[in-house]
């Protein structure tokens, strides 16, 4: 079972990354590579209850994430439906590639701590779409946006899936995270930024504004509110996580049912006909719900291999071979790029405990940064890369030619920067 269930996922995972070969969509090898691993898992198991129960558990943790990650996107789209991002847009003059690049990456690096690197992707992204008219041009700042937003989120106890689950479980403490992996962070982020300015040349050319668009009747005052409460929902999600400890997607949800009350409220003396164009219902209409479901289906993909135990046994393989504590962590965050770190990190967590490795060891520390960066590697290595993929449809090749090494230097320039940082510490 163990091999066919590997031999089905490495399949799965070689038709996404050939989707504009195949022309199938990336979404339906998804769906069915994971479909297809619990139905070989709960054929093979002679306890078929228990499958279920590992489906059920696993299903509870993914729909939170889709949740909210659904909850995120219409909240993006309802803030563009009202034009809201135009102003912010309409403040940045700035057409020059090096510096507009640079200018989008401190943004991104420093909104996905506060954020999260997922909603930061959606957000930045949408941006973009206002700030570059060429596609191509816009595909490469979305790439860099995804290496921003990892970066951003690794030194964050709230900036990313994995540095919060090693936090709420004691292994990190916010403080020590921040000061330990700050300086790491964001030289994973400047050598992809320093090397592309000897590379990138030229301006970018703004999107032409399109008059006719229905949309556009709204005031300053109207947008102002929706923008200023839309990024106040996506701001306070984390704080209300750490006052409730309610999952994240239980605050967004209340978050978007805030914005959708103030939007049908400042709307209410309009005609069915003008507010359609400014509703939740049109938002929830122009979210890329493939995008979501290519998620889930590479999610579930994931939990079939954890639940197997193929995970926890890699990881155990990895330790009896490599020995050396950085190694492994560093070796977790190459593998990151390749499956999801969340089960990565879940992994090391029942290998190692606190006996072994107290608070704030640097062994959690490290690895809060390596598979929180390791991700940007691949395009499908992290929330954000999948949510980007979705939103611009970046193919994998193009993400793997133009992005990949710059993402591979800036993550070891960060390994560079923590481990001689350590080595300063200690003295």
């Amino acid at each position: 079972m163990i091999n066919i269930l590997i031999i089905v996922f490495i399949l799965g995972y070689f038709l996404i990354a050939f989707e504009h070969t195949t022309k199938i969509n990336k979404a339906a090898i998804a769906l069915l590579t994971g479909g297809i691993c619990w139905t070989i898992y709960i054929m093979f198991s002679p306890e078929k209850e228990l499958v279920n129960e590992h489906l059920t558990h696993h299903l509870g943790n993914l729909s939170g994430i889709l949740f909210f990650l659904l909850a995120a996107m219409t909240i993006v789209e309802l803030i563009d439906a009202h034009d809201g991002f135009d102003l912010i847009t309409s403040r940045i003059k700035q057409t020059d590639k090096r510096k507009l690049l640079w200018m989008i990456s401190f943004i991104t690096f420093f909104l996905s701590a506060i954020l999260d690197n997922l909603t930061t992707t959606i957000v930045v992204v949408s941006l973009l779409r206002k700030l570059i008219k060429d596609p191509k041009d816009r595909l490469f700042f979305a790439g860099i946006v995804i290496i921003a937003a990892n970066a951003g989120g690794a030194w964050s106890p709230i900036g990313d899936v994995t540095t919060t689950m090693l936090w709420i479980n004691g292994q990190i403490s916010a403080s020590a995270v921040i000061q330990q992996l700050f300086i790491p962070s964001l030289v994973c982020m400047l050598v992809p930024l320093i090397i592309l300015s000897f590379i990138l040349k030229g301006k970018v050319i703004k999107p032409e504004v399109n008059d006719q668009n229905l949309k556009k009747d709204v005031s300053t005052k109207h947008k102002t509110i929706v923008l200023a409460s839309g990024l106040a929902v996506l701001m306070l999600v984390p704080v209300f996580k750490t006052i409730t400890h309610l999952p994240p997607y239980i605050g967004i949800l209340i978050g978007l049912g805030v914005l959708w009350f103030i939007t049908e409220l400042i709307h209410s003396g309009k005609d069915e006909a003008d507010r359609s164009n400014l509703s939740v219902s049109y938002a929830l209409r122009k979210i890329d719900s493939p995008s979501i479901l290519f998620f889930l289906g590479i999610l579930i993909s994931i939990a079939a291999l954890e639940s197997t135990g193929i995970l926890t046994n890699f990881a155990k393989w990895m330790t009896a071979t490599l020995g050396n504590e950085n190694t492994i962590v560093v070796s977790l965050g190459v593998l990151s790029s390749i499956v999801d770190n969340v089960p990565l990190v879940a992994a090391a967590q029942g290998m190692y405990d606190l006996n072994h490795y107290p608070t704030d060891h640097s062994f959690w520390i490290f690895l809060a940064y390596c598979t929180g960066t390791g991700g940007s590697m691949l395009i499908i290595g992290s929330a954000a890369g999948v949510a980007a993929m979705g939103m611009e449809n970046i193919s994998f090749f193009w993400y793997l030619k133009r992005i990949s090494l710059l993402a591979l230097l800036g993550y070891i320039g960060g390994v560079g920067a923590f481990l001689l940082q350590q080595y300063i510490i200690r003295g």
